[in-house]
Formats: structure tokens, C-alpha cells, sequence
């Protein structure tokens, strides 16, 4: 019997362009347009970057609400699935990413939008399923508020489900386009959704043919209760953060097996958590460069900044020396979960809210600080351990992205952690994931099986 594939690290980079939450000051960076978060021109080189390094995929962060104290990024960037067509004419492997929200948006649009971008890619499409944290999104789409946090995971476990119905719409031999027979579709092979659920109603077809990949993937990302266990029922890969390995191991640990109760494979569940590596010449000088950005971080901003898991609650009315107020109730439509976490952290240690604040400066600490070996050694260490599948990269400025892929991957790679060419022409074959069989043609199947053993 023949040994399977070893599996290797699986590679995402995220485009940040002028910095996320906590990169206060990134956009001072020489190496970094003002603009690149609306430069198409500086995505595209980031992509045929991370492509050349053989990355699986880019992925592309988004949300649609904002306030004047919100990340330079969030203030002005492209919609992502205009962006990663954009990309996908100048690339020809790399996976393209998009976050699209399940709360402000229909399966209809939904799964017609990212079928187009896989066709366009030939094969390369994923989406990355939020519910929308920020709950003064409701009031840009003609809503008093947000929805509360049953409905938001119950809407998009429903929503995602459409959007799979939908993309099963057609048969992968549905359309033979047969000039001398003159037969452009078999129609018994094109079927109608008539979904009629809690939050939609949907009549479909999709009127678009089935991707190269089958379906795009399905990427998601909350820490919530409620949030795992939609990952677990519907997401091919997991986007997430943890400061450990041995939170990494725990939170993957969990997954997997709540995805095996739920009758799926786990080994078919990737979780791939966004990491910051700093890289420097010794491991010295790397520390030295993360307390130097750390240092470098506006308190004022972060103090900002914490109010976003709280719906943007203002904490600069409080006395900054006083106990940590008892605010946990605002984050109850916004980042619940973040929220309550906060509050709970600042209540057993017994914090002001200065403390608070210089916590969640101090926690932007990557576990990947050292030099090029140093920064692989503790990589491969947590691959090994089981802490993540894959990683995804935060992208800012190209030098710092160029040593991570000229001088890590290279170790990486010749301990057989990172493939060195693409396994596939899809994002789907590249992430070692299975292609979803159109239900259609398994039930055509079915009936053939079962007809065969009738005598």
C-alpha cells in the first residue's frame, strides 16, 4: 500500500495596503504608496509576488462601515471581488480571496459574483464568509440595527447553503454546445433551487455553468460560539489569530472535531491563522524592531480603536486611570465575542482602562520575531505541532514581505514544510481539498446504482 502525500504549509497573503487595526503608522513607510490601498497597480505587483513564492492564495479583508477613528485601510480600499478579477487577468495560479458578508448581502448575487471571478481565474475563487461585526453597518443598508447574533449565524449558515444549491444549478456536462446536433443545453441537466427557508427564498437557476473548481472555497473567520461552530458546518479553510502555540493547537484540536460531528472529514477543514513575522539579520535585531514598532503606536489610536468590538463605543469619556468600565452590553450586536473577552481579561486582572489599552498595544507581539532560521525553525515547529494547515502573511511593505519569501520559504522549502511548484491549476487542488460533487449528478448516480440492483 502505497504512503500518502505528505502534507505541506499552506500559504495566504493578506493585502493590507496602508495598514489594518494597530498599524497606526505604516503608511509613513517609504516602500509604501499613501494610495496603495486604491492602487490596483500595487495589489497586483503584492500578488505576482506572493505567485512567484508560490503562494496558494491572497485574501482580501473588508467590512463596510467606518468612522473617522477606523485603520487607515478601512478608510478608503477597493471592493474585493472588483479587485481580485482585476487580479486574476494578471496572474495565472495564485487563489484570490474575497470577504464577502452574508448579513448585508443575497445569495443570488453572491453566488453569481464569485462564479464569475472563478471563471475569470480559471478556478481560483474563494470566499471569505463574515456576518459583519461592526453594527453600524445596518444603517447603510436601510436597517435600525444589526441583527442580533442568532439571526446573523442562522442567516449565513442558510445564505451559504443557497449559494451552494446555486452553484450546482448546472450539471458539468450541461451544456454540450453541439453545432451539428444543434443542441446548445441538455436541459434535463439545468435545475431550478426553489429554496424556501427561515431568511431567503430562492427560485434560481443561477444563470451561470458550473466553475473549473466545482464551487469556490469557503474561507471563514469568527471566534464566537456561534462563529466556530458555522466554521465547522460550512468552511474549507478557517481564518483566525492566536498568540500560542498551545491556543493554536487547542482552537484547531476543537474544530476538527466539531466538524467531524458533524459528519464532515476534518482533515478537510483547514485552519490558517493570520501571522505578522518580523524578520532582521539576528534575532537581536528583529526584537529590536518589534519593540520599536510597538513603541511607535499612538495610544490615542488604539484608545480609538478599542471602542470598534464595543460598536464603536467612545471610551475617551472615561477617566483613564479609573477601573475599567462595565461597557460589555455595547458589543452585543458588534464584536460580541472580543467584547465580552476584554471585559472579562480587564475585570480579573482588575484594570483601568489605560491598562486595557496598553494591553492590546502590547498584544500586536508576533510569536514570529528572529532571524530568517529562527523565524522558520518556530514555524515548522508549530506546523509540526499542529498549531495551523497553513498561514497567512500580512502584507505591507514589499521589502519586509521580500524577506519572508527570500530568505524563510527558502528553509522551509528544503525541509519539505513548503511545496516548490503548484500542485494545480485550481485554489481548490492547490489547498489539497476535495472538488464537491453537484448533487444532481450524485443522485443521478444513486439512481443508476440502485436500478442496476433491481433483477
Amino acid at each position: 500500500m502505497s504512503e500518502s502525500p505528505r502534507r505541506t504549509l499552506k500559504l495566504g497573503a493578506v493585502l493590507l495596503g496602508v495598514g489594518g487595526p494597530g498599524q497606526h503608522h505604516t503608511w509613513l513607510d517609504p516602500e509604501i504608496p499613501t494610495d496603495a490601498s486604491v492602487d490596483v497597480r500595487w495589489y497586483i505587483a503584492r500578488a505576482q509576488e506572493a505567485e512567484a513564492a508560490k503562494f496558494d492564495h491572497v485574501f482580501i479583508v473588508d467590512s463596510q462601515f467606518i468612522t473617522p477613528d477606523s485603520p487607515n485601510h478601512y478608510l478608503s480600499r477597493l471592493e474585493p471581488l472588483t479587485l481580485l478579477s482585476a487580479i486574476a487577468v494578471h496572474t495565472e495560479h495564485i487563489g484570490l480571496v474575497g470577504t464577502l458578508t452574508t448579513s448585508y448581502n443575497e445569495p443570488f448575487n453572491v453566488a453569481r459574483r464569485l462564479a464569475s471571478l472563478d471563471h475569470i481565474s480559471g478556478g481560483r475563487a474563494g470566499w471569505n464568509v463574515v456576518t459583519s461585526g461592526d453594527a453600524g453597518t445596518a444603517g447603510n443598508y436601510s436597517r435600525d440595527a444589526h441583527f442580533d447574533y442568532a439571526t446573523r449565524y442562522g442567516r449565513a449558515l442558510e445564505h451559504v447553503r443557497v449559494a451552494q444549491g446555486l452553484w450546482d444549478s448546472y450539471e458539468a456536462d450541461a451544456l454540450p454546445r453541439d453545432r451539428e446536433r444543434r443542441e446548445f443545453l441538455d436541459r434535463s441537466k439545468l435545475h431550478a433551487l426553489d429554496h424556501v427557508g427561515e431568511h431567503f427564498r430562492v427560485v434560481g437557476p443561477l444563470n451561470l455553468e458550473r466553475t473549473p473548481q466545482g464551487q469556490p472555497v469557503i474561507f471563514q473567520a469568527g471566534d464566537s460560539e456561534e462563529g466556530r461552530d458555522l466554521g465547522a458546518e460550512i468552511a474549507d479553510a478557517i481564518f483566525t489569530h492566536a498568540q500560542t502555540l498551545e491556543q493554536a493547537v487547542a482552537f484547531r484540536t476543537e474544530l476538527r472535531e466539531r466538524a467531524a460531528a458533524k459528519g464532515r472529514d476534518p482533515q478537510n477543514v483547514l485552519i490558517v491563522p493570520g501571522i505578522h513575522p518580523i524578520i532582521a539579520d539576528t534575532d537581536e535585531q528583529a526584537r529590536r524592531l518589534q519593540d520599536a514598532a510597538l513603541g511607535a503606536k499612538s495610544f490615542d489610536k488604539a484608545l480609538a480603536e478599542l471602542g470598534r468590538p464595543f460598536g464603536w463605543h467612545d471610551f475617551s469619556q472615561y477617566d483613564l486611570d479609573a477601573p475599567f468600565p462595565s461597557v460589555a452590553a455595547a458589543g452585543a450586536l458588534s464584536f460580541r465575542t472580543q467584547a465580552e473577552g476584554i471585559t472579562r481579561r480587564a475585570t480579573e486582572k482588575d484594570w483601568t482602562l489605560r491598562q486595557v489599552v496598553q494591553h492590546q498595544l502590547d498584544a500586536g507581539r508576533s510569536p514570529f520575531v528572529g532571524s530568517p532560521l529562527t523565524v522558520a525553525n518556530e514555524i515548522q515547529r508549530w506546523f509540526e505541532a499542529g498549531g495551523f494547515d497553513g498561514i497567512n502573511i500580512t502584507v505591507n511593505a514589499p521589502g519586509d514581505f521580500a524577506r519572508f519569501t527570500d530568505q524563510v520559504l527558502p528553509i522551509l522549502r528544503e525541509r519539505g514544510v513548503v511545496r516548490s511548484e503548484y500542485a494545480s491549476t485550481t485554489l481548490r487542488g492547490n489547498l489539497d481539498l476535495p472538488v464537491p460533487e453537484n448533487r444532481y449528478t450524485a443522485a443521478h448516480t444513486d439512481e443508476a446504482k440502485t436500478a442496476s440492483l433491481v433483477p
